[in-house]
């Protein structure tokens, strides 16, 4: 089914998400929010990259987990990594155990890092590309959500040129619609016309 259906509870939403309680939670409260925290973006990146290849609930199951194993996806802890943290993430049953992966999120910690201390910062890297606000699109049905666009491409060969791993121009664009850089809710989903206008405040990158 690629149109919205309606709920028990009588709300209209996105179709992806079923029945699932914690699919349901994260379309109503998470997907398509806009995020401007540094560090929140950074975690949503990797996870995405983790997503490659699997379902995001397989992900959003598992998330608490990634969270205790990647210590809370705080970079400058990820950044430091050795051969050793490695090894024991590959032995811990509770993430998905992909060598290439885990280390991606390492590489990708030293290159957010870099943006953090030289400039410009994460949030406004990503930002900037859409001048700081969601595109809102106007979907009617999945069918025609696309699964990457020419902005995420461009996105894409940015962030792989700094150095970030598992930033293909899908896992881009997804990461762009779980963010809220793009408001990809189907225009008859509730959460369309909230997220249209719904900001986190701002959280500046300490001095």
């Amino acid at each position: 089914m690629s149109r919205a259906v309606q709920h028990a509870d009588g709300l209209i939403r996105c179709p992806w998400p079923g029945e699932d309680p914690l699919y349901v939670a994260y379309h109503d409260t998470e997907w398509g929010v806009p995020e401007y925290d540094d560090r929140a973006l950074y975690e949503k990146l990797i996870l995405d990259g983790f997503q490659a290849g699997l379902s995001w609930i397989t992900i959003l199951r598992k998330r608490d987990n990634f969270r205790r194993a990647f210590d809370d996806f705080e970079p400058t802890k990820i950044a430091r990594y050795s051969e050793k943290k490695m090894h024991a993430l590959m032995q811990d049953a509770g993430i998905v155990r992909n060598r290439a992966k885990i280390e991606g999120a390492v590489k990708s910690a030293q290159a957010y890092l870099d943006i953090m201390n030289k400039g410009p910062g994460f949030s406004k890297l990503l930002w900037d590309y859409v001048d700081g606000k969601p595109k809102v699109n106007a979907f009617k049905t999945t069918a025609t959500v696309p699964a990457s666009t020419p902005l995420s491409i461009k996105i894409s060969k940015d962030l792989s040129s700094r150095g970030f791993k598992f930033v293909g121009p899908t896992i881009v664009y997804a990461f762009m619609q779980a963010t809220g850089m793009v408001n990809d809710h189907l225009v008859t989903c509730h959460c369309h016309a909230v997220c249209s206008g719904k900001q986190r405040a701002r959280r500046l990158p300490a001095k």
